[in-house]
């Protein structure tokens, strides 16, 4: 009789496979590959920690706190100050007849009795700064016309300042003490004697009538700009000075103005403008200075090249006020005074 065998013991059948792409990796032993939590890790010798290079940490942790200040910053916060630089400067003209140009064309048809000029410094500024521009300038206008109406249908020109205005200009003086009645007054038709200077007259005795009324005016002129700023607290305040009228000595006969009474003119003049100076570098305002880079565009210059007229204008210009050229030349150097102001600088770009 044959041994029976011993019987085998049954295979246990195999799990079935997944197939997979022969390219893949086995994720459990390729270099670098991620893991989470569920996924069991591969039976391998961990390696030693290595030492992170200096500034790596510091470097991961400010980049996690501007990926934080990004998630939490405030939705279209940076869309809404880049169109805020964008919106042109709002801009707002005060002032006489100095900024309005009177009879320089085009006029302007808002205010037929301001006699205002669509080509006076503020509009040429304005086109040059990319600025929306409000101008209210007048002639004859004195500081009392900034609050009270100067002529039937004619607003306070305090009335255009507002919070939203950017920038102020301002020209004034010149009437409220009477400096134009001085130059008019002045003008002596006939060679010396057959006249009488208004020089002497006005300093006899050692007193200097219009000097005394230039620096009795100062007080009233920081007034004007303590009630721009506060009507316009966020603008800039740029006040725009007088010109140069006179070279040294006159042109006589040319203009008619004895040599000392040119010079006395143009000496009342730089005096208000010393004033303007002043009490605007005080207040916080700027001064845009007219007369320096006016020289050799007085009214004794050819006519060509006059910025002021004489007592008689050649050009459209009404007498002993800017010309259209004149305007040019003062706007540009407001814009070129705005341009460098460091908050209305870029605004300034942005708007152009």
């Amino acid at each position: 009789m044959r041994t029976p065998r011993t019987p085998r013991t049954p295979r246990t059948p195999k799990a079935a496979s997944t197939p997979s792409a022969p390219s893949s990796p086995n994720p459990l032993t390729a270099p670098g590959a991620p893991t989470s939590p569920n996924t069991p890790r591969a039976l391998t010798t961990p390696k030693p920690p290595t030492s992170p290079r200096p500034g790596a940490r510091l470097r991961a942790l400010l980049a996690v706190s501007a990926l934080c200040a990004a998630a939490f910053a405030a939705p279209g916060a940076t869309a809404t100050a880049a169109a805020a630089d964008r919106t042109p400067l709002r801009y707002v003209a005060l002032g006489d007849s100095f900024a309005a140009a009177p009879l320089v064309r085009p006029a302007d048809p808002a205010d037929p009795a301001c006699v205002r000029s669509l080509a006076g410094y503020p509009r040429v500024a304005a086109s040059l700064l990319g600025a929306t521009l409000t101008d209210v300038s007048c002639s004859g206008a004195t500081a009392e016309h900034l609050s009270t109406r100067q002529y039937p249908g004619t607003a306070p020109q305090y009335d255009a300042l507002t919070e939203d205005t950017d920038l102020v200009s301002i020209t004034l003086g010149g009437n409220d003490t009477a400096l134009f009645n001085l130059a008019t007054g002045c003008v002596n038709l006939l060679p010396k004697p057959l006249g009488r200077s208004c020089a002497a007259t006005h300093t006899a005795g050692g007193k200097d009538t219009y000097a005394d009324a230039v620096d009795a005016w100062a007080p009233e002129f920081a007034a004007v700009l303590d009630t721009v700023a506060r009507r316009a607290p966020h603008a800039r305040i740029f006040v725009v000075g007088y010109g140069a009228y006179f070279r040294p000595g006159g042109c006589f006969p040319v203009q008619p103005f004895w040599a000392q009474d040119a010079d006395y003119v143009q000496r009342t003049v730089d005096r208000l403008g010393t004033v303007l100076r002043t009490v605007a570098e005080r207040h916080g305002a700027t001064f845009v200075d007219t007369a320096a880079p006016g020289a050799g565009h007085d009214s004794c210059a050819a006519p060509a090249d006059r910025w002021i007229e004489g007592a008689v204008s050649t050009r459209d210009a009404f007498p002993l006020h800017p010309n259209a050229a004149g305007s040019r030349a003062y706007g540009t150097a407001l814009a070129t005074a705005v341009h460098t102001s460091p908050t209305l600088r870029d605004r300034a770009a942005h708007s152009r």
